[in-house]
């Protein structure tokens, strides 16, 4: 995401923004257990403002059926330099967390979101 929004006025976006469709797109553990991990990493963190989770987030994320969805953006600012379109100095390291992250998330016993669906064979 841009690191300021249309306005110049605005402040700084947070570093990331986690998109739960403001709790309708998945199961709470998800997003807290993003903001701890990157809070934890050093991250600035928003939920929902200015993105509460796309067409993916609205349309698939259903944890009552076991279909949990949720959308991380990531300040520009963070790992590029947005005029130059080069990546910036912090590029490797933010990489790095990201991986941190994934392993986390990969981590989760199915059990611990609720219902699940397996997909269609």
């Amino acid at each position: 995401m841009p690191s300021i929004g249309v306005s110049r006025d605005e402040p700084r976006r947070p570093d990331v923004v986690i998109g739960d469709r403001y709790g309708t797109s998945c199961a709470p553990l998800l997003p807290d257990l993003v903001e701890e991990i990157m809070s934890s990493l050093g991250y600035s963190i928003g939920r929902n403002k200015p993105y509460a989770g796309g067409f993916i987030t609205e349309h698939y994320g259903n944890p009552a059926s076991g279909l949990h969805t949720v959308q991380i953006e990531l300040n520009r600012a963070v790992y590029m330099d947005e005029r130059h379109r080069e990546r910036g100095p912090r590029f490797a390291q933010v990489a790095a967390d990201f991986a941190t992250l994934a392993d986390a998330l990969a981590k989760i016993p199915f059990g611990d979101l609720g219902p699940f669906q397996a997909a269609a064979e």
